[in-house]
Order: C-alpha cells, then structure tokens, then sequence
C-alpha cells in the first residue's frame, strides 16, 4: 500500500475518492458550492479515467431520479448536491431510501434561500434529516475523503443497503486547501469490492414489482422495517470503520472525543467549527481548565445513547447548531442530544448555541466565551438563557 499526499480543496478529495470508486453511474446537477466536485470528476471522465456513465440532467430533481433508476437497475451510483440542490431532490430523497437503494452522495452545506446566501451552514441536510438516509458529517478534507470510501461499503452492505450522504462545509472546507493522505487506487478497490446488486429491476430471469401503491395495508409494516434497518446500520458503521483503520491508520466511530474523559465541561458541535473549538480546548487545557469536546459524526442513525453516556459524567454542557429549527426548542442537535440524556439519572447542565447561519465566522473567541459561559453555569447551578444566538447584531 502506498500513500500519495496532496494539498487540495475539499471537492477535490472528494472527486478523488469519487474517481477511486469508478462508479457505474454519476447524475448530477451544479450547484455552488459543490460545483467544483462533479466539474473535477467530469474531468477524469473525459480522460478515460473512469468507467462511469456521467449524466448531465436538468435539475437536482431529475439527478436523483435518475440516480434511483440506476441503482434499481442494478449499479454502483453517485451524485453530488448543496442546499437548494437537495431541497429540489427532496420528494425523491425518500423514494431512494424507501427502495432501499445505496446510493452515496456528498453534500456541501449550504444555507437554504431566502434570502439566497451560498455560505455554510446546515440547515439544507438538517431539513433532510428523516428522510431515511445515513447522515455522516465531515471535519475537514481528509475526513471528506475517508467518509467517501467508508460511505460505499456502509452503504452497500446487505444488511443495511440504504443511501448515504456524507457532509462537508461548504467554502470552509468545500473550497479551502488542506493536506489529504490519499490511500492508492488498488487500496480503495480492494477495500470497496465488488458492487453486489440486490434484487436489480433488469433480471429478467427473477421478474419484481417496483413503485407499487402500498396504502394503509402495508405501509406502516413498510415504515417499521425502514425504522430497523437504519437502527441496524450502527455496528455496520462500526465494523467499516475498523476495517478502514486498518488501511488507513485513520480511526473513525459514531463520534469524536477529544480531552472528554476527565472535562468538566464541554461543547457539542459538528463539522469544520470542531477544529477551531480543538484549539481551545488546547489553550484552555494549558491553563489547566478541564474542558473537553464531543464531535458528533454521524448524525443518522442517531447514537443516542453512545453520546449521553459520553457527556453524563459532566457538570455542563452547550450544544452548538450550525443550523434552526423554526418552532422548535432549540436546534437539531441539541433536541436530540437533549432528549437522550433523560435515559440518565444525572442530566448535566445544559444550553444551546445557535451560530454561523449563513456562513458567519465563529472564531476562536467566540469559543472560549462558551467555555467561560459554561463555568459560570457550573458556579452557579443555572442556565440563564437555554437557546441562545451567537453573534446576532442588534
């Protein structure tokens, strides 16, 4: 096994990973700012690089129908979408996933219209969130591209056979450079296999009903066996991930734990804001604070219980969301995070940050405020405000 270094954007790893999988079928749309990703991966197409089947369609709706139509047809399929994008697949997103079908799409987070912003944050996959797919959120670029490949086998797998989309910030890390260790191309092969089609619409020899109307007789029962299969995705995340370290010597699970063990306070929150809240917590932890981190991966199915034992030892905690939930108490994160900790008889304290809506910077003060803010919380046993927003102008 060889390693091949590069300093890229993050649509570029992920148009690598995409190139080393060679899947049979990529339909995609552009949308800012996953453009870049399937206009590097056209590329390789032209090139002779691949052996994929590149269909260029008129909107991120007819992408992703295209998408299932080939998955049911029996290929290894791909697309790549943001935002709008996604909104736009958002009928057939349930189709795929009621099919069963694995398709594997990377999404750049991109803040919903309107107003029309192009800047990150999560709102678009968020809003998407029980769409019945697997949801795995990326840090930076090396994690974009390990998502990927990981995605495939997670995906592909019988016991699971659902879509998959893996997340990255977009501009942030969409469009930034950063180191990527890149596994070599007979590694990836090897570690993905060979596609297993299940049930594919074009055996003859094996003839199936497909997009039949299933009302009240057997949609619930249909409904119930989606809910399992997704639950059941978990050790299978697990177990590919391990297999990954092994080619790799990368680790991955449902999360990330950083300086968690013996902190007293900590922050939750997703994607490319935990590298600048690791760097807090290091110069805290200098100082001889003991805060920590907890950095969800994967977001669907949700490790609820994994993660509320994680944080049960602590006297407080913020949740941070790149992304609201209108109506709701508080952001998708942390409802669910709240919601989990009442299995615990020791629920430690709690609040939830709202930032970044539309791609405003949170920085490294802005972190540090939290830590200080959650010290405060710990002296005196209140929350003053549970849901707040950060950096809001008056």
């Amino acid at each position: 096994m060889s390693i091949k270094t590069a300093a890229v954007t993050g649509n570029e790893a992920a148009s690598y990973a995409l190139r080393q999988i060679n899947p049979d079928v990529v339909a995609a749309y552009p949308i800012t700012p996953q453009t870049e990703l399937v206009q590097s991966f056209s590329e390789y197409v032209a090139d002779g690089l691949v052996d994929t089947e590149l269909i260029t369609v008129e909107s991120e709706h007819s992408a992703m129908s295209a998408c299932v139509g080939a998955a049911a047809a029996g290929g290894r399929v791909m697309t790549a979408t943001s935002a709008n994008g996604l909104a736009l697949m958002f009928e057939i997103l349930f189709i795929a996933a009621s099919n069963k079908l694995p398709i594997v799409m990377p999404v750049v987070n991109r803040a919903l219209s309107g107003p029309i912003n192009i800047h990150c944050d999560h709102g678009d996959t968020m809003a998407a969130r029980d769409a019945g797919w697997i949801q795995i959120y990326s840090e930076n670029a090396q994690e974009v591209y390990d998502n990927l490949i990981q995605a495939i086998r997670i995906a592909e797998n019988m016991k699971v056979r659902l879509p998959v989309m893996v997340m990255f910030d977009g501009f942030i890390i969409s469009h930034g450079i950063e180191r990527v260790d890149y596994l070599d191309d007979a590694t990836v092969r090897n570690f993905i296999g060979t596609y297993q089609p299940n049930h594919p619409l074009l055996d003859i020899d094996k003839p199936l009903t497909f997009g039949p109307l299933d009302l009240y007789d057997y949609y619930f029962e249909h409904k119930r066996q989606q809910a399992e299969d997704i639950k059941n995705s978990k050790p299978i995340i697990l177990d590919v991930a391990r297999e990954f370290k092994e080619i790799s010597a990368r680790e991955y699970g449902l999360f990330e734990s950083y300086h968690l063990d013996d902190a007293e306070t900590a922050i939750v929150v997703l994607s490319s804001a935990a590298g600048t809240a690791k760097a807090v917590v290091d110069e805290l932890r200098d100082r001889g604070r003991k805060v920590g981190l907890l950095k969800p991966r994967v977001f669907r199915p949700f490790p609820y219980i994994e993660i509320a034992q994680a944080l049960s030892h602590l006297k407080a905690i913020a949740i941070l969301d790149r992304s609201v939930s209108f109506g709701s108490f508080g952001g998708p994160l942390f409802t669910e995070i709240r919601s989990a900790m009442v299995e615990f008889k020791k629920i430690p304290e709690n609040f939830n940050i709202i930032f970044g809506l539309g791609g405003r910077d949170i920085n490294e003060q802005d972190i540090t405020g939290i830590y200080n803010q959650l010290d405060e919380v710990v002296k005196s046993g209140k929350v003053k405000e549970r849901v707040q927003y950060l950096g809001v102008r008056d």
